[in-house]
């Protein structure tokens, strides 16, 4: 893909991570969508979802596209996310309200992203899922607040059946990761050091403006229907 052929300003590419069951594919599908996935099937592998939108900052609009990775959280398919995690801008980090395990499980993924992403300090939106079932929840405020405030995440609690906070969630996210990008424009050492460990594919220097693109015309393959 050239540059001529580009209709948009960024691309983004955004890793959706979590155990298995805590809502992850239903809230992609919540927010490319707009609809609620009543039957459960899990994701195998690797799954994607795009979304186009635009992003204002300092007086100037710029159009995104966003690609946004739906991993397995099943232990058995771990090596396989842990390779897309260098690869990635940021991280929205699901874990399920009703479920005391899935947010023990944070830590755990936390460790994985510090071992695997393009800094040991990445863009990541803590999200407590299923915050519409109040009568089945088990993970306390004071803990979440408590991880969150340990960690340095922003959190926020979203529904992938209400809808409820998944577009700000993923605007949260979408605003951390232009800020570093926009920040790495006005300094081209960092901006240099991030395309050599692939945190900036293809970078390209305009006068005003840090443009991203695709190094293939042929996008990844979907593993998965869910």
């Amino acid at each position: 893909m050239t540059t001529a052929n580009i209709d948009y300003d960024y691309l983004l590419k955004f890793l959706v991570l979590g155990d298995s069951g805590v809502g992850k594919t239903c809230l992609l599908y919540q927010y490319t969508d707009g609809r609620f996935h009543t039957q459960f099937i899990s994701t195998v592998g690797i799954d994607f979802r795009e979304k186009r939108l635009v992003y204002s900052s300092r007086g100037r609009r710029h159009r995104i596209h966003l690609q946004i990775w739906d991993t397995a959280g099943q232990e058995r398919f771990r090596s396989l996310t842990t390779a897309f995690y260098r690869d990635a801008m940021g991280f929205l980090l699901i874990f399920d309200l009703t479920s005391q395990k899935s947010f023990l499980e944070v830590t755990n993924w936390l460790e994985q992203l510090r071992m695997h992403a393009y800094t040991e300090d990445p863009d990541v939106v803590l999200c407590g899922n299923k915050c519409d079932l109040l009568q089945l929840r088990v993970v306390s405020r004071e803990q979440v607040a408590a991880l969150a405030q340990r960690y340095r995440l922003p959190y926020i609690e979203t529904s992938a059946c209400t809808g409820a906070n998944i577009q700000q969630a993923v605007e949260l996210l979408v605003g951390r990761v232009m800020e570093r990008i926009e920040n790495a424009v006005g300094n081209r050492d960092f901006s240099l050091l991030m395309a050599q460990s692939r945190r900036l594919p293809n970078l390209a220097y305009g006068p005003e403006l840090v443009r991203l693109h695709q190094a293939s015309d042929n996008p990844p393959r979907r593993n998965c229907n869910c």
